[in-house]
Order: structure tokens, then C-alpha cells, then sequence
């Protein structure tokens, strides 16, 4: 069998010309014979669960027959339907041409029935009264039937994808669909718009199509068309836009309050920011349609719903607890699906985005790289980060998972072709419907949620574990904090665009700020008497050095270091002497005899200053190091002179 289809885009001959001489492949065999015999060595050579023959008799119009049966053979040759699915069909195709028959003997093409809702309808009427009532059925007939319907109006509409009323986002050249994403159908259906207003936000939208993700698109798309359904049902009608006041949309606002008083207030913001960014550029741009009265007098800044504080958004970081990330280690080698295994792992050692982890491609993913300090060439993952546009990041991978990275890889390689991985994506379906298509992140989460209903692994409120993936980003980022890295440098592991975002995820847990909280206790920051505890009559703030809170210093606290302690004057109190000392005296004198004790106090400094920046102080440890600069400075000295004495010999002459 001739398993190259015809270019069905490319020919100049009509539509309908190209669907016939597709079928013309194989001796005429497909366009020739309404009973296609899968048991016949042209099809597939044996019969499919007792199902034996395609039957597509019952069309009596020759050209939607051809249609149908071009849908057919293009989809099992295409491998976009499975053998089980072709089996199925052939019931479904005698119903279906049953019914077209009786009820639109004047059609004369599937892409020209009108109302396909319509359509659909009347043929579930048939179907019940031919005995066809069980609604999983039905179902199944009405998504045959609407696949079948929209692929054939596709094929006859050759327009560019953005003058359609149906925008197929991956076809549109420029338009950022993730990879995660593309499995979807992500489109935007401008039918679901009023007639009215159909090409002005055609228009609108052509300008930044290309621009923003497909995921804002859609955002946009649904905040526009509910502002518009909004004003439609409240019984305002074609061209209201240009008569729009401050009236019309305050009982908007209150009708919007309402929909959504339930949702949090991110959800809620988006159906008054977009629209009102919609009727900004309409005017600016002098759409014809546009708002006769200026936008910003229309929407008012205060009637966007505050945004959620960074600190509150911080508290929503999830991270995977502990006892549960170590199950979870311990048990990844038993996921139901072999597949997972390596995307697991690679999410797990790079806390990277699933959708980052999807788009790798098998021919680039895993680079060499001399490390000059182990003397050998050290692998690094490489990946494009489409949401923050970065062409590049490489990040590094310990030995054990560059060598499974490079069997991942050889696998992929041997079994990959121009035909079913033409994007030479590394973790791709081979075979089935979904050819050339990625592995979804929910195929990876199905697989991870079984395992833990398998084990169960339990959370600390002794429920199931609700598995996120992104947990694994937020978890992998705060162990790269506890494990000393900085921030900067975690920034670029994680391929964040901004240092904030990043502040954002890397916390470290209360455990980590407790140990090093603890570890102050050896400088003897506090002595208490026993004694004047016991004789005063007051009970005192300080009962003993365990009460004392360290969230109260880390927030409200200077914490830095001063010979033979720590100062922990309140931050909004000032002090010259804080970081400078006797250093600068004029009368300070010092000698080579005292060198070890600088060195022991540079030490204690140092120890202040990885102590202050495990708690993000960075006035901690801007005034640490001041002190450090001027210990070090004056042992310099020292070293050098032997002695420091700023007013010594000022002193012997005035003598």
C-alpha cells in the first residue's frame, strides 16, 4: 500500500479534484468500493475485534461519500485514528449515511450542511429512533460526526488560518504554542462571538497573535467574549461599544461581582484588565467600532481587583515535604509507565518546567562539557525555556543521569523518523493516534498519582498525597538554597527572567533557619543571671535563651558581629560604632602579638555574614562586612608594620 498521502495543501487543481485523486491511490481501490474488506491484503490484512467490513452504502450523494470515506483512509494511513476506532466506524458510517440521506438529500458537500449544532441534533433524533439510545453511544456519534464535519470544512477553506472564523493556533505561523499545548487543538472559535463584532476582534487579535503565548490568547479571548456575552444578555444590542458610559459598565462590574464572587481575585481581575486593555487600543487605534468616550473615564484604575501580595503569593508556594520527596525518591523506579522514569527524574534534578522538560529534542538535549577542576568533560542538560524566551540554558547533571540521558537519547534516535517525530522531540509517541506528538504532563501525573495510591503516601494531615508537578520545581529550588548556592546562580538553573521570581521560590525550611539559629547559642549572646531571676519580683521577658523567638530578631534585629559578641540593636536605632569599633580610634594600639585573635574574630565575622545571608539579610550583611573590611585591613597592617598606633608618633614628638 502507498502510505505517502498526496499533498493535499499544495495542489493547484480544486479541492474536490485533490480528494478524488487521493482516492484514486492503490488502483482506484478506495474510491471505487463502498465495502472496504479490511481483511484484504490492500487494507490491513485481518479483521478487527470480529469487525471485517467499512460499509459506506448507504451515502447516496457520490461527493459526501468521497468525503467521508477521504476522512477515512487519510486518518487510518495518517495514524490519527487506531485500528479499534476504524473498527467502530463502520456501524457509525451506515447510521451516518442513513441519515443524510433521509434528511438532507439537497446537500451537495459536508463543509455546506449550516448549523453543524443543528445537524448534530437532528441526527441524534435518528439515531434514537432507530433504537440508538444509550448516551455513551450517542456520544461517541457526536464526536465522530463533528470531527468528520470540521476536517472536511478545513480542507475545502484554503483562506490564511487568521481570515477563518476558526483559528487553528499551531498553524499560524510566528504563534507560540508550547509544546504542551499543541496536543490540546488550541484554537480560537470567533463564532462565538457576535456577527456584529466577528472581524474587529479578528483584527484586534491579528496584532499580537505572534506576540504572546497561546495561553495568554486564550486568557484574552474568553475575558473579551464574556464582557461582550455580559452586555448582550443584559439586552444591549449591535454597536453598543461606541455608546458605551461609566454606567453601562458599573452594572457590568456589578454583574461580573457576582459571577464570580466565589474565585479568587487573579480569575476574577482578568475580566475587567483585558477588557479594558481592549477598548484602550481600539481607540488608539481608531477602530470605527472604538468607545466614543475615552477608556480610562470608563474603567477606572480602582476598578481592578487587587493582586494578591508577594508575601501572601509566597505562603501559596507549595513545597513537597520532606518524608514524602524521600517515598517519592525511593519509589520512582516502580511508576506503571517505564516511560515516566527518565522525564521524572530530569524534572527531579533540574527543577526545570514540565513543559521545559517536553520540548527537549533528542539531537541537542545533552552536551559535553571540560570541567577544569575534575579534569574530565561533565555532562549538561540543554533546553530552550519558551516561556521566558531563553534560545539556550544549560544546566549540569550528575553522572547517573547524564548516563540514563544518553541511553533516553539512543532510544529515541534508533526509533525515530521524518514520519512519526519530525521535531525530534525526546519524549514522543512512536505509534498511535498521537504520532509525533509529545508525552503529556498528565500522563506523567496519572502515573505518579497511581504510585502513591500504591504506596500510600500520606501528607502530614495524614491524607493522600495530592502530587503536583510543580511541587518538584518549588522543592528543587529550595533545596539549591539550603545546599548553599546563590540566589543569582539558582536564578540561572531555573531560567527565571527576573531575581524576584526567583526570591519567590527560594525559601529555605524552618528546620534549616532554626539550625543555623541555634548555632548562634556557641557566641553566648545572651548571659543571664539565675540569681536575679529568682530574687525579682517581676517575671522577666527573658525567662532563658530557649524563649527567646529568633523570627522576632531575624525581622526586627540588627545581628552583627562586634568583639566578643553580636549586636542586636533594634534596626531603627543608628550606632557609629557598630561596624567600625576601636579600629578607628585614634587611640587604638595594636601589634603582631594580637594577629591570632584577628584571625579568630575574621573567622566569627565571616560565619555572621553566611548566617545573614541564609536569612536574606542583606543589611546584615552589608554591615558584617564592613567590620570584616576593616579587621582585614588593619591585620594587613600589622602584618606589614608590625604595629598600629594612628596617634603614636604625633605623641613621641609632642614628648
Amino acid at each position: 500500500m502507498n502510505n505517502l498521502p498526496i499533498s493535499i495543501k499544495e495542489n493547484p487543481q480544486s479541492r474536490y479534484g485533490v480528494l478524488t485523486e487521493y482516492l484514486e491511490q492503490d488502483a482506484a481501490y478506495w474510491k471505487e468500493n463502498d465495502l472496504w474488506d479490511i481483511k484484504d491484503s490492500i487494507f490491513i490484512g485481518k479483521s478487527i475485534y470480529g469487525t471485517r467490513h467499512i460499509d459506506f452504502s448507504e451515502f447516496t450523494n457520490e461527493q459526501i461519500k468521497n468525503e467521508v470515506k477521504y476522512f477515512v483512509i487519510s486518518a487510518f494511513k495518517e495514524e490519527r485514528i487506531s485500528l479499534s476506532t476504524l473498527a467502530n466506524l463502520s456501524q457509525r458510517m451506515l447510521k451516518l449515511g442513513g441519515f443524510i440521506s433521509r434528511d438532507y438529500k439537497k446537500a451537495v458537500s459536508l463543509g455546506e450542511l449550516g448549523d453543524k449544532e443543528k445537524f448534530v441534533t437532528k441526527l441524534i433524533f435518528y439515531l434514537r429512533g432507530s433504537g440508538i439510545k444509550e448516551k455513551q453511544t450517542i456520544e461517541i456519534y457526536r464526536s465522530t460526526v463533528f470531527c468528520i464535519i470540521e476536517f472536511i470544512t478545513d480542507f475545502y477553506d484554503e483562506r490564511e488560518e487568521t481570515q477563518k472564523d476558526i483559528w487553528e493556533l499551531k498553524r499560524i505561523p510566528g504563534a507560540r504554542v508550547s509544546v504542551t499545548q499543541q496536543n490540546k487543538g488550541n484554537r480560537l472559535d470567533f463564532g462565538r462571538f457576535p456577527e456584529f463584532y466577528r472581524e474587529l476582534l479578528k483584527r484586534y487579535f491579528r496584532t499580537f497573535i505572534t506576540k504572546r503565548s497561546s495561553s495568554h490568547c486564550t486568557n484574552v479571548f474568553h475575558a473579551i467574549e464574556m464582557f461582550l456575552r455580559v452586555f448582550y444578555e443584559m439586552g444591549y444590542a449591535d454597536g453598543f461599544l461606541k455608546a458605551l458610559t461609566r454606567s453601562d459598565i458599573e452594572k457590568y462590574l456589578y454583574e461580573i461581582s457576582n459571577r464570580f464572587k466565589d474565585r479568587n481575585v487573579t480569575y476574577y481581575n482578568k475580566f475587567i484588565s483585558y477588557p479594558r486593555t481592549f477598548l484602550e487600543y481600539i481607540q488608539m487605534a481608531e477602530y470605527k467600532e472604538a468607545p466614543q468616550k475615552e477608556a480610562a473615564f470608563l474603567i477606572f484604575e480602582d476598578d481592578l481587583p487587587k493582586r494578591e501580595r508577594d508575601k501572601d503569593r509566597l505562603r501559596r508556594i507549595k513545597f513537597i515535604p520532606e518524608p514524602v520527596m524521600e517515598q517519592l525518591d525511593n519509589s520512582i523506579m516502580e511508576l506503571d509507565r517505564p516511560e515516566c522514569i527518565p522525564l521524572y527524574t530530569l524534572l527531579r534534578e533540574t527543577g526545570w518546567r514540565g513543559a521545559d522538560i517536553l520540548n527537549l529534542r533528542y539531537d541537542s538535549c545533552l552536551e559535553k562539557i571540560w570541567d577544569a577542576k575534575e579534569k574530565g568533560y561533565t555532562d549538561w542538560l540543554c533546553g530552550e525555556i519558551t516561556k521566558t524566551g531563553i534560545a539556550v540554558l544549560k544546566v549540569p547533571l550528575r553522572e547517573a543521569v547524564g548516563r540514563m540521558l544518553e541511553a533516553l537519547i539512543e532510544e529515541c534516535r534508533m526509533k525515530s523518523t521524518p514520519q512519526n517525530n519530525p521535531e525530534k522531540y525526546l519524549f514522543v509517541n512512536h505509534t498511535g493516534r498521537r504520532k509525533g506528538e509529545v508525552l503529556t504532563k498528565a500522563f506523567l501525573l496519572g502515573s505518579v498519582k497511581r504510585l502513591i495510591k500504591e504506596k500510600d503516601i500520606r501528607g502530614g494531615d495524614g491524607e493522600r498525597y495530592r502530587f503536583k508537578m510543580h511541587g518538584l520545581r518549588h522543592t528543587r529550588a529550595k533545596e539549591y538554597v539550603e545546599q548553599g548556592i546563590g540566589i543569582s546562580i539558582i536564578q540561572e538553573l531555573l531560567g527565571h527572567q527576573s531575581l524576584q521570581m526567583t526570591i519567590h521560590y527560594a525559601m529555605v525550611s524552618e528546620n534549616l533557619i532554626y539550625e543555623k539559629w541555634k548555632q548562634t547559642e556557641s557566641l553566648n549572646i545572651f548571659k543571664l543571671s539565675n540569681k536575679k531571676q529568682e530574687d525579682s519580683k517581676k517575671e522577666s521577658p527573658l525567662e532563658d535563651v530557649e524563649k527567646i523567638h529568633y523570627e522576632h530578631i531575624k525581622r526586627s534585629l540588627d545581628a552583627v558581629r562586634v568583639p566578643f559578641g553580636v549586636c542586636f540593636k533594634a534596626t531603627k536605632l543608628s550606632c557609629r560604632q557598630q561596624t567600625s569599633h576601636c579600629l578607628q580610634c585614634g587611640g587604638f594600639c595594636s601589634t603582631s602579638e594580637n594577629l591570632s585573635e584577628y584571625e579568630e574574630e575574621i573567622s566569627r565575622v565571616k560565619e555572621q555574614i553566611e548566617v545573614s545571608r541564609i536569612h536574606n539579610r542583606e543589611d546584615w550583611v552589608k554591615k558584617n562586612q564592613e567590620y570584616l573590611q576593616a579587621l582585614e585591613k588593619t591585620k594587613k597592617e600589622i602584618e606589614t608594620n608590625g604595629i598600629v598606633h594612628k596617634n603614636g608618633s604625633s605623641r613621641e614628638e609632642s614628648r
